[in-house]
């Protein structure tokens, strides 16, 4: 199912990233932020960029040209920053230490579907 509202991405492509943040989280000790808010927010921005540029374009930054910054892959998820030193501007992978940091490696769908109905209001 897609949804019909363009704000927000379509329902193949939230779920692709968040099976995406949960493993890559898994995979790197990382955590969701303690606010899973911000943690659904950020990959609906990620999901909404994979399909409309084809790439998990970090969604918490401004570019003035995505399709290049796309070819670019720097800020792809995950970005150079995280993926070299653990630094997520999303806080979307933190680590233990971090003050933001849950202790979620996973998020529900509902949890997702949450933060879109907010995100349509806008």
């Amino acid at each position: 199912m897609t949804t019909t509202n363009d704000k927000l991405s379509t329902e193949k492509s939230l779920e692709a990233m968040k099976h995406f943040a949960e493993k890559y989280a898994k995979n790197t000790n990382t955590y969701f932020c303690v606010d899973p808010s911000v943690t659904a927010v950020v990959i609906e921005g990620l999901a909404k960029n994979k399909d409309e540029l084809g790439a998990p374009l970090c969604p918490c930054r401004h570019y003035e040209d995505k399709e290049a910054e796309v070819k670019a892959a720097y800020w792809n998820c995950p970005c150079i920053p995280m993926r070299e030193r653990k630094d997520c501007h999303c806080m979307l992978f933190l680590t233990e230490e971090n003050d933001f940091s849950g202790e979620e490696q996973e998020i529900t769908m509902e949890e997702l579907q949450t933060a879109r109905e907010n995100m349509a209001k806008l």
